[in-house]
């Protein structure tokens, strides 16, 4: 096996288990691709070269430690992919002057940093990137996104997950953008959505539901992307089984079509004006 910087983490794993061990040495946020059920969410969202990124290493240095580990260990029986990233420790990332009390002491080893103006510039969605980063910030510690502008939808996504931002303008087309737990916080983090532990959120408004049909109606309409993907995302993980989403938008969601079939989703869309569109959305049957 050949591992690429393009391979997905879930077949690097899968391939080879103990590979685990050579993320964990690269930086401890990988600690959680041990946990099954974060590593289903996780590992299967994010590249070899992605992960470099938030773990703040070269891409090509990780893609030779990985296989270098692959190939076996040296001839004195010592892990030949030992040492390869030690002599280049990730500088943390510096949190600015001025930044709010709250942000100014979680300490810079404790951020997670992740880089999607690459993926916006390809005129690709950076979304489930930007939420698996997320859910690797550890207990009292801060995501620090990089973007080609002010991702202001995001603001409201996150608070809702209990994260304040401060936001950077480094250049109109570079912005830095800091989400962390408030000083008001029940705990470090403030954030029991990451935790796989807590209890589901209540349905996001906008959701009907009509028991007796099995029909739940979200209507995204005039909301903000990434609004309609995530509300419609949080409905299924709610939708009882048996039970049919309809999502009732303003066009065809395309960037949200591909995210169903990774989760085991089918989809019927019908375009029924200029302005309206309805995806019925159920849950794949199982053979």
């Amino acid at each position: 096996m050949v591992i690429r910087r393009t391979d997905r983490i879930s077949t690097v794993l899968r391939d080879d288990e103990s590979l685990v061990d050579v993320l964990v040495s690269v930086s401890p946020v990988f600690e959680r691709l041990r946990n099954p059920g974060l590593r289903k969410v996780m590992a299967r969202l994010v590249t070899v070269e992605q992960a470099a990124r938030i773990a703040g290493v070269d891409p090509d240095e990780l893609v030779a430690r990985l296989n270098t580990r692959v190939i076996g260990r040296s001839e004195s029986g010592t892990d030949a992919s030992a040492g390869t990233l030690a002599a280049r420790p990730a500088e943390p990332p510096p949190i600015p002057d001025g930044a709010p009390p709250a942000l100014a002491r979680i300490p810079p080893e404790a951020v997670i940093r992740i880089d999607v103006r690459e993926d916006l510039l390809n005129g690709d969605e950076p979304f489930s990137r930007i939420m698996a980063a997320k859910r690797l910030v550890p207990q009292g510690g801060a995501l620090r996104l990089r973007a080609i502008f002010e991702p202001v939808p995001l603001y409201a996504v996150l608070e809702r997950q209990g994260f304040a931002h401060y936001t950077e303008r480094l250049a109109d087309d570079d912005w830095v953008v800091w989400f962390y737990p408030p000083a008001h916080a029940v705990s470090p983090r403030g954030n029991a959505a990451s935790d796989p532990a807590a209890p589901a959120e209540s349905p996001p408004t906008g959701v009907n539901g009509d028991e007796d049909a099995g029909v739940v109606v979200l209507d995204v309409r005039g909301l903000e992307p990434p609004e309609p993907m995530v509300r419609t995302l949080e409905a299924l993980e709610a939708l009882p089984p048996g039970a049919t989403l309809v999502q009732v938008n303003a066009r065809v969601p395309q960037f949200l079509l591909p995210r169903l079939e990774e989760r085991g989703f089918t989809y019927e869309i019908r375009e029924q004006g200029p302005d309206l569109v309805r995806v019925f959305i159920r849950r794949r049957e199982s053979d």
